[in-house]
């Protein structure tokens, strides 16, 4: 095995634009490209650090985030609140720019943004020079980019991602999701849906990121969330 190949275990997370088939289809090519181009950018910003941008796919955002960086768990879980209320702030101001009324900028609110978080392993290797990961574990990930999950904002966990950060996904009533994918066994996920969160501009993000925060930051820590942090109205029945 060479040098440059070596094993390693970590979280994989992939930031995807919803509704971007549609969107890119019927708008211009040029202010298409230059929306998507400009929330990808704020998500990047928010995720990085501490995951480790590996790749940018079209309408995603590939991630990792090794387990011998020493990060901690909750700083991840920042990070995707974080990603949220930028996507958010970029869409927002783009949709008040009233400077162009071409289809592409007055058509950004139809997007939106999940996630797709994942643990597992992971080979990272280089190829002529350019570095990539490969593995089955990378292979899963990207497979639950597409599903059939109803809302269009959402963070979804594999069960393995669940158990690394100690989040009870039964006791906080999060919406238990069984992915199913050619070569994998069955996959139990665990979805939270930010479909109503997060809508209201600047106070709406905020609302976002705090709530985000609090319920998984308690979750992670092994606390029951108080009143006050309950996310269950708008998590996924």
């Amino acid at each position: 095995m060479p040098v440059t190949d070596r094993l390693e275990s970590g979280f994989l997370v992939l930031a995807d634009i919803s509704g971007f088939t549609a969107f890119v289809t019927t708008t211009e090519l040029e202010h298409g490209a230059e929306v998507t181009g400009t929330l990808l950018d704020g998500v990047m910003e928010a995720l990085s650090p501490p995951l480790e941008i590996q790749e940018l796919e079209g309408d995603a955002v590939f991630a990792l985030g090794p387990d011998d960086t020493g990060a901690p768990d909750l700083s991840l879980l920042e990070a995707f609140g974080r990603a949220f209320v930028a996507f958010r702030r970029r869409q927002h101001e783009m949709a008040m720019d009233m400077s162009c009324s071409c289809r592409a900028c007055r058509g950004v609110q139809s997007l939106s943004l999940k996630l797709i978080v994942h643990h597992g392993s992971f080979m990272r290797q280089v190829v002529r020079g350019r570095s990539r990961v490969a593995g089955p574990d990378i292979i899963l990930a990207h497979c639950f980019l597409k599903n059939d999950v109803e809302p269009m904002t959402y963070v979804l966990f594999t069960g393995a991602a669940v158990e690394r950060i100690g989040i009870d996904p039964v006791g906080s009533g999060m919406r238990r999701y069984t992915g199913k994918y050619a070569h994998f066994d069955d996959v139990d996920c665990f979805v939270i849906s930010l479909d109503r969160v997060g809508r209201g501009g600047e106070s709406g993000e905020s609302e976002m990121l705090l709530r985000l925060r609090s319920l998984l930051g308690d979750l992670a820590l092994g606390a029951d969330p108080g009143p006050q942090d309950d996310l269950r109205p708008v998590v996924a029945a």
